[in-house]
């Protein structure tokens, strides 16, 4: 009969965990909708329950599991912040208000843009086209994170891709607007946007 590992073997393995994949899981879990202030919590969250159940993460399988946690994680914080306010328009505040330099706040404006259509996409959507486009990832890497056969990878990445795409285009439009154009400058701390939401 095998035997359980000693606790602080376990809790060896389990720092090596977090040491492994920390930056995978804050990264996905602000990619699949978790805003700044509630990313570090977030991923804490995840973490805390790879440690609950990490007796029953496979060898081999600990970034699928983390993953599929960190999607659970974020669609509750989603849902609890659509409880609180809607909204339409990319409006996350910048954490400093200090004027930034101009290649700076350009990042910032193409992240929320970024973080504002990735928001619109069906999590199963949203999933695919963050661990493609952003985690660089195969297709069929992304098929074994997420235990789905490659064929569906590529469907939900071209429909993710073409709702991006889409979706983009209505917010440029939007922005485009002078009145929209000012109100967004004033939401990001600078000048009015030119760049695309797609960068």
């Amino acid at each position: 009969m095998a035997t359980r590992p000693a606790p602080c073997e376990t809790e060896k393995r389990f720092e090596a965990l977090v040491v492994a994949h920390a930056d995978f899981v804050f990264r996905s879990v602000r990619r699949l909708g978790v805003p700044d202030s509630l990313a570090d919590d977030a991923t804490q969250q995840v973490f805390l329950t790879a440690r609950k159940r990490f007796d029953a993460i496979t060898a081999g399988r600990e970034k699928a599991f983390l993953f599929g946690v960190a999607t659970n994680v974020a669609s509750h914080v989603r849902r609890t912040l659509g409880r609180r306010r809607e909204t339409d328009e990319p409006s996350e505040p910048l954490a400093d208000p200090r004027p930034l330099q101009d290649a700076a706040l350009d990042a910032e404006r193409a992240r929320v843009l970024l973080d504002h259509v990735l928001g619109t996409l069906p999590i199963e959507l949203r999933a695919v086209l963050v661990l493609a486009e952003i985690e660089e990832m195969t297709m069929a890497e992304i098929a074994e994170l997420l235990s789905i056969p490659a064929g569906t990878v590529a469907s939900r990445l071209r429909r993710a891709r073409e709702a991006f795409h889409d979706e983009a285009r209505r917010v440029r439009a939007r922005i485009d607007r002078p009145s929209a154009r000012a109100l967004f400058a004033a939401s990001v701390g600078g000048p009015t946007l030119s760049t695309e939401a797609s960068r």
